[in-house]
Protein backbone atom coordinates (compact mmCIF):
# COMPACT_ATOMS: atom_id res chain seq x y z
CA UNK A 1 0.00 0.00 0.00
CA UNK A 2 2.82 2.41 0.92
CA UNK A 3 4.46 1.44 -2.53
CA UNK A 4 1.51 2.66 -4.55
CA UNK A 5 1.21 5.47 -2.50
CA UNK A 6 4.58 6.48 -2.94
CA UNK A 7 4.12 5.80 -6.58
CA UNK A 8 1.43 8.46 -6.84
CA UNK A 9 2.99 10.80 -5.64
CA UNK A 10 6.51 10.08 -7.72
CA UNK A 11 3.96 9.78 -10.65
CA UNK A 12 2.29 13.28 -9.45
CA UNK A 13 5.37 14.99 -9.09
CA UNK A 14 6.89 14.52 -12.10
CA UNK A 15 3.71 15.39 -14.13
CA UNK A 16 3.87 18.64 -12.53
CA UNK A 17 7.47 19.13 -13.28
CA UNK A 18 6.92 18.44 -17.02
CA UNK A 19 3.96 20.49 -16.76
CA UNK A 20 6.40 23.36 -15.70
CA UNK A 21 9.35 22.42 -17.88
CA UNK A 22 6.70 22.92 -20.67
CA UNK A 23 5.31 26.40 -19.21
CA UNK A 24 8.64 27.44 -18.84
CA UNK A 25 10.07 26.84 -22.07
CA UNK A 26 6.84 28.37 -23.64
CA UNK A 27 7.45 32.11 -21.61
CA UNK A 28 11.23 31.59 -22.37
CA UNK A 29 10.21 31.84 -26.05
CA UNK A 30 7.67 34.44 -25.79
CA UNK A 31 10.40 36.51 -24.06
CA UNK A 32 12.61 36.11 -27.34
CA UNK A 33 9.97 37.09 -28.89
CA UNK A 34 9.46 40.03 -26.82
CA UNK A 35 13.62 41.02 -26.87
CA UNK A 36 14.01 40.39 -30.85
CA UNK A 37 11.08 43.08 -31.49
CA UNK A 38 12.96 45.17 -28.97
CA UNK A 39 16.30 44.96 -30.78
CA UNK A 40 14.64 45.76 -33.77
CA UNK A 41 13.10 49.08 -32.44
CA UNK A 42 16.08 49.97 -31.46
CA UNK A 43 18.20 49.50 -34.60
CA UNK A 44 15.43 51.35 -36.49
CA UNK A 45 15.90 53.44 -33.66
CA UNK A 46 19.81 54.11 -34.38
CA UNK A 47 18.99 54.38 -38.38
CA UNK A 48 16.84 57.05 -37.56
CA UNK A 49 18.83 58.67 -35.03
CA UNK A 50 22.03 58.67 -37.57
CA UNK A 51 20.25 59.84 -40.34
CA UNK A 52 19.14 63.17 -38.19
CA UNK A 53 22.33 63.93 -37.54
CA UNK A 54 23.92 64.05 -41.09
CA UNK A 55 20.54 65.75 -41.75
CA UNK A 56 21.45 68.22 -39.26
CA UNK A 57 25.27 68.85 -39.82
CA UNK A 58 24.10 69.73 -43.57
CA UNK A 59 21.91 71.83 -42.51
CA UNK A 60 23.92 73.68 -40.45
CA UNK A 61 26.61 74.07 -42.63
CA UNK A 62 27.37 77.62 -42.89
CA UNK A 63 28.28 77.56 -46.28
CA UNK A 64 24.84 76.29 -46.94
CA UNK A 65 23.27 78.79 -44.97
CA UNK A 66 25.21 81.97 -46.20
CA UNK A 67 24.20 80.48 -50.07
CA UNK A 68 20.15 80.77 -48.93
CA UNK A 69 20.79 83.78 -47.56
CA UNK A 70 22.12 85.49 -50.54
CA UNK A 71 19.27 83.19 -53.00
CA UNK A 72 16.75 83.73 -51.00
CA UNK A 73 16.35 86.84 -48.97
CA UNK A 74 18.96 88.62 -51.56
CA UNK A 75 21.79 89.65 -48.91
CA UNK A 76 25.05 90.51 -49.69
CA UNK A 77 28.00 90.76 -47.68
CA UNK A 78 28.52 94.60 -46.77
CA UNK A 79 31.32 96.47 -48.87
CA UNK A 80 33.34 97.89 -46.00
CA UNK A 81 33.59 96.57 -42.94
CA UNK A 82 33.68 99.04 -39.75
CA UNK A 83 34.55 97.77 -36.33
CA UNK A 84 33.46 100.68 -33.72
CA UNK A 85 35.44 99.61 -30.19
CA UNK A 86 33.79 101.25 -27.42
CA UNK A 87 34.89 101.04 -24.00
CA UNK A 88 32.66 101.59 -20.66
Amino acid sequence: MIRWLLLAVLTLAVLASAIGVVFLRHESRQLFVALQAAEETRDAARVEWSRLQLEQAWLGDAGRVEGRAREQLEMESPEEVRILVTSP
